[in-house]
């Protein structure tokens, strides 16, 4: 440990380190003159002498949880850091300017011997099994307004706070696989520097696929391919039953992306058996397109696009998380609530899912469910708090499973300003410069199946133009960002929490509104946010938990701007839509139609590509029959995704 290095530890560094309270006791005993005689060798080592008769010594070159203290606490203690606070008030002339440049540095460069030396060559270990299965990763570099290199691996992240030392990066894991963790995160911007990129996958570029798991992806394609024949009408509980046990052989060979895509269309199918609204063609049809995707481009990175062999679930050391509202769901057999987390030293959010089984006389609403308890409170006092556990664990896919375990262990306060505390990944000022960094993801038929990758915490200056669509059935106004930037706000109404509406509307026109929390996006090249909750300065609003029966009068909002190219698209992707809806064996004359009318859509559009691989579909029906033009099926509806999304992206 240098002395650059003790004066480079923020408090929050030290409360990621060891815990906020330890911090706070330590700058109380200096302030009340307790603190420690502090002298330096001349090896660099800085020691403390403390009034208790404690003697604690930091070393070059060391991380505090293992430096050296004579008290007998087994961690991190009181001692250790006190002493790098009064290192610190002690080196006036030595501290960092406000102004410091930013320290632009990758912990890529630490080389193996370094890894083994800091961490251990059984974390080194460990991480070389992963490694070899592979792993998916997203790189952060510093930034002015984030000076600390971060890493997300699938299930926890990584923070490196000191420039070039490896003894001080902060992880959510768990503490015995925090040198595991680490050494992948080091991996992981090796490969981001070497390929420039942001977005990488490590390891396992080129396995060998055993046989289970090639057999496993293919029962899945295949059984996809009978819905895309014979339509919906045709999968009976039988064929339930096959997409259930070809789920569960994905899962055991760590293809966990298809697995949820078989799933979801699991989902589908019995919403459609129960005629419950859940179900739509188009997102039938997408699931169909997305297991086709992945396996055509499984060879090219199978860890990003299959998934990784990482454990499912990762043990999280203590988390604060700040809680950013809830979405409440279900069908007439049950509810469902989503209360989304933000974690901050992580910069990601995260998602609890709860689910209530109803009795037949039961149709609870979003307000009837905000009294019913989670971890000891009601939902609505979770889902506008401060979560601080100590029983935590985090999934690939960004599900968080939290438990109270013993007395003390979990803690839930107000939300309070915390949302405003955010770092600059999860809170923005400038939502299109966001969006344009995120524009470098894969296409969405293949990245990673992660929950809660959109949600963000917009801060807003002004609100325009609130009105309701009665079409549409669409709640509608454009934010202002502080950049000036707008963001169209889309709330669709939810007949399960009926005053939903009617209490974002009176949110959004409050003039104190700060920050709106909820899933960022780019739609009819416009930037979209579909909300989850209003910061006002009177408090939290979550629509979704609300009173009421919906029986405000809302003014009604703007046609929006007419989009030509989106329109084209969207139509051509229904036309598919609707031919997987009833099976390409089965097509009526007006679906026919429809596909053939829309590829001249397309080519009026000027996108004379997918006009073609429509035109293909079409052809290859007529001439060859419906086996044969399945796969022209796919390449013309993963054609036409992609060209949507990049479309919606790139319309800046």
């Amino acid at each position: 440990m240098t002395r650059s290095d003790l004066l480079a530890l923020t408090p929050d560094t030290l409360a990621s380190l060891a815990n906020r309270g330890l911090v706070k006791r330590a700058d109380k005993e200096l302030a009340a003159g307790a603190g420690p005689v502090v002298t330096v060798g001349d090896d660099g080592t800085v020691h403390g002498a403390f009034p208790d008769g404690a003697e604690t010594a930091l070393p070059p070159g060391r991380g505090l949880d293992a430096a050296d203290c004579t008290c007998a606490a087994a961690a991190i203690c009181r001692h250790r850091i006190g002493l790098v606070l009064a290192y610190q008030r002690g080196a006036p002339d030595e501290a960092p300017a406000a102004d410091e440049p930013l320290v632009v540095w990758s912990p890529g460069e630490f080389d193996d011997d370094a890894l083994a030396a800091a961490l251990g060559r059984a974390s080194l270990t460990a991480a070389h099994r992963i490694r070899a299965r592979g792993y998916t990763a997203r790189v952060h570099r510093p930034t002015a307004d984030d000076p600390a290199p971060r890493v997300e691996l699938p299930t926890c992240t990584v923070r490196f706070p000191v420039p070039h030392e490896l003894g001080y990066a902060l992880t959510d894991a768990a503490a015995a696989l925090r040198g595991e963790v680490i050494t992948l995160a080091v991996w992981a911007f090796r490969a981001a520097d070497a390929e420039q990129a942001t977005e990488v996958s490590v390891g396992g570029r080129t396995p060998v696929r055993t046989a289970a798991a090639a057999e496993a992806l293919g029962a899945a394609v295949a059984l996809a391919d009978e819905v895309l024949l014979d339509g919906v009408r045709q999968a009976g509980p039988v064929f339930a039953g096959s997409l259930q046990r070809v789920g569960r052989a994905l899962a055991d060979t760590s293809q966990h992306w298809p697995a949820g895509a078989v799933a979801d269309l699991r989902d589908q199918l019995d919403a459609y058996t129960a005629r419950a609204t859940r179900y739509t063609p188009e997102r039938l049809a997408h699931l169909l397109a997305e297991l086709h995707a992945r396996q055509r481009a499984a060879g090219h990175d199978p860890a990003g696009v299959l998934g990784t062999a990482e454990p499912p679930v990762t043990p999280l050391r203590r988390v604060r998380l700040v809680a950013l509202g809830c979405r409440i769901g279900g069908t007439a057999r049950d509810r469902t609530a989503e209360t989304y987390f933000a974690h901050a030293d992580a910069g990601i959010a995260l998602v609890l899912r709860t689910r209530w089984e109803l009795a037949e006389d039961q149709a609870p609403t979003g307000h009837d469910l905000s009294a019913r308890r989670l971890l000891g409170s009601p939902l609505h006092t979770l889902a506008t708090a401060n979560v601080v556990s100590e029983h935590t664990a985090r999934a690939a896919d960004r599900t968080v499973t939290l438990s109270r375990g013993r007395i003390a262990a979990t803690s839930i306060t107000p939300v309070g300003s915390a949302w405003t505390e955010l770092p600059e990944s999860l809170l923005l000022r400038d939502t299109v410069a966001h969006l344009r960094a995120a524009a470098e993801r894969p296409p969405r038929l293949i990245r990673p199946r992660v929950e809660a990758d959109a949600v963000r915490v917009v801060m807003v200056d002004s609100v325009e133009g609130i009105g309701y669509d009665p079409a549409a059935q669409r709640l509608e106004a454009v934010l202002r960002d502080p950049a000036g930037n707008g963001v169209h706000l889309h709330a669709e109404y939810n007949p399960v929490c009926p005053g939903g509406l009617d209490a974002l509307a009176a949110a959004l026109a409050d003039p104190g509104i700060r920050a709106v929390s909820g899933m960022l996006g780019r739609a009819r090249g416009r930037t979209v946010l579909d909300p989850l909750a209003v910061l006002t300065a009177g408090g939290v609003t979550v629509p979704d938990l609300a009173p009421g029966a919906g029986d405000t009068g809302l003014g009604t909002a703007a046609a929006p701007p007419a989009d030509p190219i989106t329109a084209a698209l969207e139509a051509a992707l229904t036309a598919l839509a609707d031919t997987a809806h009833q099976g390409l064996r089965h097509l009526t004359p007006a679906t026919r139609t429809a596909l053939a009318e829309s590829a001249a859509r397309l080519r009026r559009t000027g996108l004379d590509v997918a006009a073609r691989h429509l035109d293909d579909l079409t052809r290859t029906l007529h001439d060859r029959g419906a086996p044969a033009a399945a796969p022209h099926w796919v390449t013309a509806h993963v054609h036409l995704t992609t060209s949507l999304d990049l479309h919606q992206e790139d319309g800046w």
